[in-house]
């Protein structure tokens, strides 16, 4: 009997991994030629490596060194040789040689409608306080793909939520919320379709 080979997802999370868990919890529920296998974080405290372990996941800890000085997080990768890698609240800067690597294979999510915010340093509520700041009508979600430059990497998806004047840092991030778990995912799914 033939099996299907499972198309293998990695993700990247440095915090409490709620986008991850979603993610996950998607592909065990939707498609199971597909899953991820391995969450990797840079933050031994990080809720994620625990939600990991709670699903059956393979947890990875690593430290700046190993990521961005020798090749151990590279090698670990390539071992592992993902269809996907998804960037879920991973704070850190992907190195050139796992961008090399991976082309076009590395895909990150950004709560807000690139290129607007983006750039180093704008992440999470720094993201919507700057949106809220300056009075904009919308703001949204843009999963792009990843590549040597915050943020500019090509758009794959955006959608787009309204802003509206009552709206609080907090209100504004439970609307983004809702869009990063209801797109991402299908996103993913999407992109491993059409590999």
């Amino acid at each position: 009997m033939n099996r299907i080979k499972t198309q293998k997802i990695v993700i990247f999370a440095s915090g409490t991994g709620t986008n991850a868990e979603n993610i996950i919890n998607y592909f065990e529920r939707v498609d199971s030629s597909m899953a991820v296998t391995h969450v990797f974080s840079n933050n031994p405290k990080a809720e994620v490596l625990e939600k990991a372990h709670l699903h059956g996941v393979q947890a990875v800890q690593f430290d700046k060194y190993s990521f961005q000085e020798s090749d151990e997080v590279l090698q670990l990768l390539i071992d592992i040789n993902p269809e996907l890698i998804v960037l879920a609240g991973f704070l850190w800067k992907i190195p050139k040689s796992i961008i090399a690597h991976f082309s076009e294979k590395i895909i990150n999510i950004h709560p807000a409608l690139l290129p607007n915010y983006g750039g180093k340093g704008m992440y999470g509520d720094r993201v919507h306080k700057a949106v809220l700041d300056n009075n904009e009508n919308n703001s949204g979600i843009t999963i792009h793909y990843v590549n040597e430059v915050y943020d500019k990497g090509k758009i794959i998806f955006q959608e787009t939520v309204e802003v509206e004047p009552n709206d609080t840092l907090r209100s504004l991030r439970d609307k983004i919320h809702i869009l990063e778990y209801r797109h991402y995912p299908k996103v993913i799914q999407q992109l491993l379709e059409e590999n």
